[in-house]
């Protein structure tokens, strides 16, 4: 009786030891399923912009990809070569640049690219950004040509390639170049246009030998320029280096730009606009304007130029403007110029006239508060040239650290209804300017 209760006893530990293990390992299953949910989301949790994270939650799991990168490319990157481009340097590859184009702009952050290795032939072509996503880039690390032929031009084409109202657009490259022929028959369109647009970066191309403008911005906000040549014979007229039109918010920098006009344009409508670390020339300098055209209003305030260097341009820095306009170039500083060979260092010049014959007009662009300061150098004809208004005179001109000495002859500074102050001696003195400010009163935008 004993050895049956003893055997009773082992039979039952055995039950319960059984029984036991199964419950914690249904427990212990139950909790790697609940696991396993945690770390793996749903498909439908899986972003488009290339990040994977679980319904509710604003974090990743450390160390642990949820999604892999294709490799050799991805989504958001669009080759030209994939959409038919030949690059060969004689196949007209504007239709393949196009379907790219359409491709990437449906894509926000997308990269255009123009592999290096290639030349790609282009007409004229517009790349619009109306119903595009932002923040576009198109990487051109291969060379654009464009045709020389006749009859690939359109008469009256102002604009090889265009951008056109987008939302973020960066042309970037590392080695890439646009080249034209600077005598292209029986038209003279703009090299680069960006119209419409915000948040504009161009970085790193070169352009080449542009029959008219090498780079133009019209009606953009948020603009950065660096890293960007310009490079064609002092010899081309009209080929301005970067012109600005009702553009607002600039930053041009680290550049060099030689051409056959101003190296910077400033025309109407412009508004903070920053400029340093530029090389300028051969061309004519950087300017703020023509102004005042047609009897028109022109409006130019907050320009800093800076730490530019300007070697055997026309002038070096320049305020120009047409008899018979109105309105006003205000809040300007040149500073930290060094010119060598230049024509006319320093120049205000309300006279302007580029043909033949001007009419004289009493009404003019207001100029005032203008700030020189430390422009250094050498000069071939006149070191500093103040030719304001008859009418309305330049007022709030200030001069100082300015030494200038003549490559040959010397010359003595030009003014004329100028009113400011020296802050400092100059070489060669400015006896010209008129000191105080001109009781007339300075026309605001």
């Amino acid at each position: 009786m004993n050895c049956f209760k003893t055997y009773s006893l082992v039979i039952l530990s055995i039950v319960l030891f059984l029984w036991s293990s199964r419950i914690e390992t249904c427990h212990a299953r139950e909790g790697n399923l609940w696991s396993l949910k945690r770390t793996s989301p749903p498909a439908n949790s899986v972003k488009e912009k290339g990040y994977a994270r679980t319904a509710g939650s604003s974090h990743q799991h450390a160390g642990r990809s949820t999604i892999s990168t294709p490799q050799g490319g991805s989504s958001k990157s669009f080759n030209v070569l994939d959409f038919g481009a030949k690059g060969d340097g004689n196949t007209d590859d504007s239709k393949a640049f196009e379907a790219t184009w359409a491709a990437a702009c449906k894509v926000e952050a997308s990269t255009m690219i123009v592999p290096s290795g290639s030349v790609f032939l282009l007409h004229y072509i517009s790349f619009s950004g109306p119903g595009c996503q932002a923040d576009i880039v198109f990487q051109l690390d291969g060379k654009i040509i464009a045709p020389t032929s006749p009859g690939a031009w359109k008469s009256g084409l102002l604009q090889w390639i265009e951008f056109t109202k987008l939302n973020g657009i960066t042309i970037q490259a590392s080695e890439g170049d646009m080249m034209m022929s600077a005598k292209m028959p029986g038209t003279k369109p703009t090299a680069l246009r960006f119209y419409g647009s915000t948040r504009v970066v161009v970085t790193g191309i070169t352009i080449q030998n542009s029959p008219q403008t090498h780079l133009k911005f019209d009606d953009c906000t948020t603009v950065q320029v660096s890293d960007f040549t310009a490079a064609s014979p002092e010899n081309s007229p009209n080929t301005d280096g970067i012109h600005l039109q009702n553009s607002q918010d600039v930053l041009i920098y680290s550049s060099d730009l030689a051409c056959g006009d101003d190296c910077v344009s400033i025309q109407t409508g412009c508004s903070k606009v920053y400029i340093h670390n530029v090389n300028c020339g051969p061309g004519h300098g950087i300017s703020i304007g023509g102004l005042g055209k047609g009897n028109s209003k022109a409006c130019v305030s907050n320009v800093t130029v800076r730490d530019v260097a300007m070697l055997n341009t026309l002038t070096g820095v320049r305020i120009k403007t047409w008899q018979g306009g109105s309105g006003s170039v205000q809040g300007v500083t040149f500073s930290n110029i060094q010119v060598s060979g230049v024509k006319t260092p320093i120049m205000i010049d309300q006279f302007y006239c580029d043909g033949s014959k001007c009419k004289n007009e009493s009404s003019a662009v207001a100029v005032s508060d203008i700030n020189y300061i430390n422009i250094k150098g050498t000069y071939t004809a006149n070191p500093v040239h103040l030719a304001c208004s008859d009418g309305l005179p330049c007022t709030g001109i200030s001069l100082s650290a300015i030494e200038l000495d003549p490559v040959k002859e010397d010359s003595q500074p030009f003014c004329w209804n100028t009113y400011g102050e020296l802050r400092t001696s100059t070489v060669p003195p400015i006896n010209c300017l008129k000191m105080g400010k001109s009781s007339k009163t300075v026309v605001d935008c």
